[in-house]
């Protein structure tokens, strides 16, 4: 078999992914309605059954793991108040500048290890509430696992203490879980675990879960409580998206303890990448997630040409560092392939 006859292998995001076959004829026989009513019944059964997950009141359905991160900004803040997150945080690096857009808030970023942060960095970071010259600080943003961070999960006890911290300021907790499955698979932890800690939770079903789209905004009513309403002002109001809610609840049902495939695939190809002369340092690496550096005088696009040449893609993350995110449509047959690749090199 030549080359160019080999299926291309796309490591860029575990976003590529494709319905599988069992996902899309669950789609199709989908039961649906208007959401905008709430009438549709696959989306409610979504949204209840990740609320009962989690042991939370209630949930929302909405297209982008953004805009649930961006509504969950705006039921915690008003205007001229901060939030505090990680300086690599997906709230403040990949998400159009929303949070001063949308919510008129200003974040305070944290120098935290591999976009995860301390109680006590925390603390450190609050504005004082009585010194009217410096913003209010109203919420803390988690990002578990951490995107740019090379998909590291947070320690338990760690969240914990972040918690009474938020709790002993009077701030609300949001947890950006795009990727959470796989810290939960990998840790062995509990989703009602995560929904005693934080007031809100978003959840995307695009990534590991192999969703073509949607993300699901959980949390307590308190907080909850004008979800409807912001998703509406920011245009995320949905018809009879039953039919992709369906993909969400095929992928709870068969796409979640799979994920530790995703993880010892990421573990053998880091292990790989550090026997590659090409390669300087491999950062640890804990779910789906391969961040690497190159030597010096390798350029990325010269490494990343290398691979376009033999149909592998991966992202460059810029200055020598590149990323690899295995995923469901990353099979063995590609993975074996991939690795005698790289021995090659």
């Amino acid at each position: 078999m030549k080359k160019t006859d080999f299926q291309p292998i796309d490591l860029r995001s575990d976003t590529v992914t494709r319905p599988t076959p069992g996902m899309l004829q669950a789609m199709m026989a989908a039961e649906v309605g208007d959401d905008v009513y709430k009438e549709d019944p696959s989306v409610n059964a979504l949204e209840e059954r990740l609320a009962k997950m989690f042991g939370m009141d209630t949930a929302l359905f909405f297209p982008s793991g953004t805009m649930a991160n961006q509504a969950a900004i705006k039921l915690h803040t008003r205007p001229g108040e901060q939030l505090i997150c990680d300086q690599w945080a997906h709230v403040f690096n990949f998400e159009g500048g929303g949070a001063s857009f949308n919510s008129g808030v200003s974040c305070r970023l944290v120098v935290g290890n591999r976009g995860m942060i301390t109680a006590s960095q925390v603390e450190e970071s609050i504005n004082p509430p009585d010194f009217y010259h410096s913003p209010l600080t109203s919420l803390v943003c988690l990002e578990n696992t951490t995107n740019k961070g090379g998909g590291a999960c947070y320690d338990l006890e760690e969240i914990k203490a972040i918690r009474e911290v938020c709790d002993r300021h009077g701030l609300g907790l949001h947890l950006d879980g795009a990727r959470l499955f796989n810290a939960l698979v990998e840790k062995q932890e509990d989703a009602l675990q995560y929904g005693k800690l934080f007031d809100t939770i978003s959840i995307c079903l695009s990534k590991g879960l192999g969703a073509p789209m949607g993300s699901v905004l959980i949390g307590n009513k308190g907080f909850m409580d004008g979800a409807l309403r912001i998703r509406k002002i920011l245009g995320g109001g949905m018809r009879q998206v039953g039919f992709a809610a369906a993909a969400g609840l095929y992928a709870l049902d068969h796409h979640v303890e799979r994920l530790a495939e995703d993880h010892l695939r990421a573990r053998e190809i880091a292990q790989q990448l550090q026997k590659t002369r090409w390669v300087r340092a491999v950062e640890p690496v804990e779910t789906n997630i391969v961040i690497f550096s190159l030597q010096q005088g390798r350029s990325d696009q010269e490494f990343l040409d290398h691979l376009e040449q033999h149909q592998v893609r991966i992202s460059t993350m810029g200055k020598g560092v590149l990323r690899i995110v295995t995923h469901l449509d990353y099979t063995l047959e590609m993975h074996q392939r991939f690795l005698a690749l790289l021995q090659e090199m």
